[in-house]
């Protein structure tokens, strides 16, 4: 069978489906050589309510029905996290990938971070969570007291969860903060209340305009002395960093200044298999969204730079780059949509749909290129299932003729 798969332009091209799936199995063990994190999604309940909406409802009358269904299917959610760490691989728990600020709450993502740490206990998985400050949500400006009192309350519960703090970039910190003193200030703060070392996320306004100007400045070189500034401060409260600002040069650049035993963590989705490679000076280990999709690939790769090196590693994850650039095309932020196709394309959750609905974030054309190239490096278990739902979703869409001669 083919398909007939729709172009930006409104054409149609004919597209054969692999026949066979790309067999890799789970390795024995994680990764030595890298450490490495996949930003995991969260899979929506279709039949609850919004989140916002659910916020508002009055409570049900007695004897009608009962308690409003999670917006979150925790079952599949959580299976999901377990498939990724039968790779190998550990789980960056309510990071971006998972919605944080569009369209997961925080008392949500609370519940999301409690259940996944209790799962990894049990499995023997590895997980690092985000901590942020989206539980303000009153008009900007905050006052910078009341965004470190949110960070505080965040910081208190992953810590009592056991996980490793990822301090995520803050929407009302940015808003606020008017010099990369007041970084300094509050981060300098959070950093000697951590119980243990956290992993500092710079979040590109690329991913949220909302953090244009991190760190107290427009101009890259400067932000980039702001945020040395505070790692430096306090390095043995800082396990690592989290860079993504997609460009190699200055992660590149920055990791070199890094402080030694800080870690840098790549979360630079059009470069990282050059990155996680490294060169003579040093290497990126890994928190990628991308790797939400590329589990297996992924861990296939690091145990090839495990055993023999970069260029089997390079060979493995270097084609992967094309689907990764067209998933994190302009506007870079809705990359979450195609991650949850691809999982329901590999049958990881019955549906395709998202937490305020943001399935709808990229057009048709830009979900069959999304199917195309995945499908090409062989990332559907089942490449019939994926050909048919694929199929079905161009006909919900009303595209003539989806399977063709």
């Amino acid at each position: 069978m083919t398909l007939r798969l729709p172009r930006p332009d409104g054409t149609l091209h004919r597209y054969v489906p692999r026949a066979e799936p790309r067999q890799i199995e789970p390795p024995p063990s994680a990764p030595t050589s890298r450490t490495v994190f996949a930003a995991a999604h969260v899979v929506a309940d279709p039949y609850a309510a919004p989140l916002a909406e659910a916020a508002v409802a009055p409570p049900p009358a007695i004897g009608r029905a009962g308690p409003a269904r999670s917006a979150v299917d925790w079952d599949a959610t959580l299976a999901f996290r377990r498939h990724l760490w039968s790779y190998g691989l550990g789980v960056a728990e309510a990071m971006d990938t998972a919605q944080r600020g569009t369209g997961l709450d925080w008392p949500t993502a609370a519940e999301l971070i409690r259940r996944s740490t209790a799962e990894a206990r049990s499995v023997g998985g590895s997980v690092v969570c985000g901590v942020g400050t989206d539980q303000l949500t009153g008009p900007a400006p905050i006052p910078l007291r009341a965004v470190r009192h949110a960070y505080e309350e965040q910081l208190s519960l992953v810590e009592e969860t056991g996980a490793r703090a990822v301090v995520m970039a803050s929407r009302a910190l940015a808003a606020t903060a008017r010099t990369p003193d007041d970084y300094q200030d509050l981060y300098g703060h959070l950093l000697r209340q951590a119980a243990r070392p956290v992993i500092l996320h710079w979040l590109g306004p690329m991913f949220d305009p909302a953090l244009d100007g991190y760190w107290g400045s427009d101009d890259l070189d400067v932000a980039t002395d702001a945020f040395l500034d505070v790692i430096h401060a306090r390095p043995e409260k800082v396990d690592g960093v989290k860079i993504s600002l997609l460009d190699a040069d200055r992660e590149v650049a920055l990791r070199r200044r890094l402080p030694p035993g800080v870690r840098c963590y790549t979360g630079d989705d059009f470069h990282y298999p050059e990155l996680i490679a490294g060169d003579e000076h040093g290497h990126s280990d890994a928190l990628l969204g991308v790797f939400d999709p590329l589990a297996p690939l992924a861990a296939e790769a690091v145990r090839a730079l495990d055993a023999t090196g970069t260029d089997a590693f390079r060979a493995l994850l270097d084609p992967t780059v094309a689907l990764a650039r067209h998933l994190f095309e302009p506007p870079t932020r809705h990359y979450k949509t195609g991650v949850v196709l691809l999982a329901w394309l590999a049958g990881h959750q019955n549906h395709f749909s998202m937490l305020g609905g943001l399935q709808s974030a990229r057009s048709l054309p830009h979900l069959a290129r999304a199917y195309e190239l995945a499908d090409g490096l062989g990332l559907f278990p089942d490449p019939e299932s994926a050909e048919a739902r694929m199929a079905a979703l161009l006909d919900v869409y009303g595209v003539d003729t989806a399977y063709g001669a």
